[in-house]
């Protein structure tokens, strides 16, 4: 039982070794350095936006797209005028960066009425009126396409009614009126009238 655990352990630190061998560093990763011989070097860093990281004596090292090994060889290298030996440097992965979240940069809004799936929507920020309304699934064969409101409440409490009309964007006209969407808009897409 003992060795099976001492393999274990060793084919876990061996993969761990050779998981950091060949990952590439990406900004948001947090890397571990460790000075074998000045332990007042030793530090967290966050790989920056741009890939960089800073560190004292070291200055700006760019770790992103480049291996741990690279990034060890970098500092070392960096520091061994400082030293009287080369120093011994230790770089490791502390954690990894968050990864993206798909819902950033998205609004909630309103869709009601005649549209294939009315209720709340969830879109790109800066989507504009038709694109809520195919998120909405379109619309029905019985929607006022001339009628449709976009209603806007401002930070005061005063509502806005934008009217867009589908049938004359669909025809290439009256563009203007296919405004962006803000988070909290409610899209109303009437019921047509007998004879509209």
């Amino acid at each position: 039982m003992r060795s099976l655990l001492l393999v274990c352990i060793t084919l876990l630190f061996g993969l761990q070794a050779q998981a950091q061998g060949t990952y590439r560093i990406k900004p948001g990763d947090v890397l571990e350095v460790s000075v074998l011989e000045d332990s007042n070097l030793n530090r967290q860093v966050l790989v920056r936006p741009d890939g960089g990281i800073s560190m004292p004596i070291v200055g700006n090292v760019k770790a992103g797209g480049n291996s741990i090994a690279a990034v060890e060889r970098i500092i070392t290298e960096r520091l061994k005028g400082g030293f009287s030996i080369t120093p011994t440097v230790s770089v490791a992965l502390a954690r990894l960066a968050e990864p993206a979240d798909p819902e950033r940069g998205k609004i909630d809004i309103y869709v009601m009425g005649e549209v294939a799936a009315p209720g709340e929507r969830r879109v790109k920020r800066n989507s504009s009126i038709l694109q809520a309304l195919a998120q909405a699934g379109g619309l029905t064969k019985f929607a006022a396409e001339k009628r449709i409101q976009l209603r806007r409440v401002n930070r005061s409490g005063q509502e806005t009614i934008f009217i867009f009309d589908y049938d004359a964007v669909e025809r290439g006209a009256r563009i203007e009126t296919n405004i962006r969407v803000k988070p909290g808009d409610i899209i109303v897409v009437p019921e047509r009238r007998l004879f509209e």
